[in-house]
């Protein structure tokens, strides 16, 4: 039974996972029991794990509304990337976001790739792009990194009923859960480093969620205008 490490994962997403991924020995790693800014107990909590999926983030202080920095969430995504390096840990998932590229206004033009050059809608959203860079720079050390780019998860798993682009960015739990355990388990990662985006298959959807892990959402989650 592989060994998964889970920062963050008393959030919407985190306890979404540990909930359906029951096949992998999961670790939860959340204050006040360990603070990831603290690198040698890190080092310590994912020792012996076989991917870390990195969720932590302030997201009081920095969210994609208020405007807000929080230079701690820059050294959360840092030590972990340090810490399953230095412990020979193969893979990291870290979470992004959809903010990290401008989708509001997108309608009628194609989907949304993941490979283009980002412009991220706000402060928190360029962060996200920050620790995907970051992340850039430790595949070339050899570990395999995949970013995915979450759209709106909530604890009700249910599509949002107003708002377009929050229809469009929604992610059910069961999409999310799919999406997650496919980076866990796919083979190989080319070039050790992927983005992808996690959006469940809306009607008015705008990203595009192709990728080389073989994920894909399920039918019939679709949201409705």
């Amino acid at each position: 039974m592989k060994k998964i490490a889970i920062t963050g994962a008393k959030g919407t997403i985190g306890t979404a996972l540990k909930r359906g991924l029951t096949e992998y020995e999961i670790t939860p790693i959340d204050l006040p029991e360990l603070d990831v800014r603290d690198h040698e107990k890190l080092l310590d909590a994912v020792s012996g794990h076989s991917v870390v999926i990195h969720l932590a983030w302030d997201a009081k202080a920095e969210n994609f509304r208020n405007g807000g920095l929080n230079p701690d969430n820059f050294l959360m995504a840092h030590n972990v990337y340090r810490a399953a390096l230095e412990v020979k840990i193969p893979r990291v998932i870290m979470a992004s976001s959809v903010h990290a590229d401008n989708f509001y206004g997108w309608k009628d033009l194609g989907l949304l790739s993941p490979d283009r050059v980002p412009v991220p809608d706000s402060p928190y959203g360029a962060s996200k792009v920050f620790i995907e860079a970051l992340g850039r720079c430790y595949a070339t050390k050899g570990l395999e990194v995949v970013c995915i780019r979450f759209g709106g998860v909530n604890a009700a798993n249910k599509p949002p009923l107003d708002d377009y682009y929050e229809k469009a960015v929604w992610l059910s739990h069961d999409d999310c859960i799919g999406l997650v355990r496919s980076c866990i388990e796919g083979k190989s990662i080319p070039n050790n480093y992927l983005i992808v985006y996690g959006v469940s298959d809306n009607e008015n959807r705008i990203h595009d969620f192709l990728n080389p892990l073989g994920w894909m959402p399920k039918r019939g989650e679709s949201v409705r205008r």
